[in-house]
């Protein structure tokens, strides 16, 4: 399909949507030709909820979570447990161990990992600000859950060093996350297995 055959309009929502992760060019055609289908139940109420999302959703001042007030939902819970701290690389690993339901603790997203490769240096991650919120006196364990990837275990070991005077206990996930796997794509039972079986670095 080009211009031609599907007019600018809706050539440059297939551009847009072939953007996004898990979706090529022929995914995104086939997406959008369903919404097209669809304009009444599906193509305007996405359009009315993505103008909503752009205006209101902004990243939460604590944790780096997702949410519409300056902090977000998990922040605000005062049923969650102060005392862990759950370091992840991204909002997605963060959704995936609340989607589980294995952890009540509270979150750090740190925007990344250290990539030398992609020029990802420590001063471009939030870890200035997870070594203020691991220096408070209710913080115990900082749980560091990031990828098993070279990059993510290098970040863990930096982590870890930065924190050494910090007097907390640093942890990370052991058993059931697989050496180059994503959080997204592994099931609640390989999360909660993993959570548990936390080991000291």
């Amino acid at each position: 399909m080009d211009e031609r055959e599907a007019g600018k309009e809706v050539q440059r929502l297939i551009d847009l949507m072939a953007k996004l992760p898990g979706l090529g060019p022929r995914s995104a055609r086939r997406a959008v030709l369903q919404m097209v289908k669809k304009r009444e139940t599906l193509l305007l109420p996405l359009a009315r909820a993505m103008q909503e999302a752009a205006e209101r959703v902004r990243v939460c001042a604590t944790c780096g979570n997702l949410d519409t007030g300056d902090e977000c939902a998990i922040c605000r819970d005062p049923r969650r447990d102060s005392s862990l701290l759950c370091v992840v690389e991204d909002v997605a690993d963060l959704w995936a161990l609340e989607r589980a339901g294995i952890f009540r603790g509270r979150y750090h997203v740190l925007g990344g990992v250290l990539s030398a490769l992609d020029s990802v240096t420590p001063e471009t991650l939030r870890i200035p600000r997870l070594a203020v919120r691991a220096a408070a006196p209710e913080v115990q364990e900082v749980i560091l859950a990031l990828p098993a990837t070279i990059d993510g275990q290098t970040t863990a070991h930096y982590i870890a060093d930065h924190l050494s005077g910090a007097g907390v206990s640093v942890t990370s996930l052991a058993q059931g996350v697989p050496v180059g796997g994503e959080f997204d794509y592994l099931d609640d039972g390989t999360l909660s297995a993993a959570l548990r079986a936390r080991r000291a670095l």
